[in-house]
């Protein structure tokens, strides 16, 4: 499995890319997973789960004949790191991930100076690409505008994949 990011700070972008992103590389006839960060309380699961949960389960599995869901609380430990997360992703050719921003694995910073915040480039050796709509200096990289996702997804399927060790 090939791990590639998204990353870009709130706003700029990243969902939109990765929702157009997908398809193309489904097209393409690769098989895609994704794994977000967020710093928001993600609510996933029916009142069923929500339920199991209040009584003291730690985790919940759901199943149906089209798709599962694996929900784990993590009451009193720390967030687990996208090594842990792509450990928990078989199956597919890709990983997409969105956000971990400061994590080594590589990714297309998604970038929009209006949001008023640095771009990541420049600290950050693992952003191998960049997407804006603005000018900007690349710092070296190759540079897409953020609705060029045929030109984004060439980019990422030649892109050399990395070991789980190095995320």
């Amino acid at each position: 499995m090939k791990i590639f990011g998204i990353a870009g700070w709130s706003g700029s972008g990243k969902t939109t890319l990765l929702i157009r992103l997908v398809p193309v590389l489904v097209r393409r006839g690769i098989e895609v997973a994704t794994v977000k960060h967020t710093h928001h309380h993600p609510a996933i699961g029916d009142d069923e789960s929500r339920a199991l949960f209040a009584a003291g389960a730690t985790e919940v599995l759901a199943a149906s004949e089209r798709r599962f869901s694996l929900i784990h609380q993590l009451p009193g430990h720390d967030e687990p790191g996208l090594e842990h997360m792509a450990g928990l992703v078989g199956g597919v050719d890709l990983l997409l991930v969105e956000g971990f921003k400061f994590a080594g694995h590589p990714k297309l910073e998604v970038w929009d100076p209006t949001l008023g915040k640095p771009m990541l480039a420049p600290e950050q050796p693992s952003v191998v690409a960049l997407a804006t709509d603005a000018q900007a200096d690349s710092h070296g990289r190759p540079v897409f505008r953020r609705d060029d996702v045929e030109a984004i997804a060439d980019f990422i399927l030649k892109h050399d994949p990395i070991a789980f060790g190095s995320c």
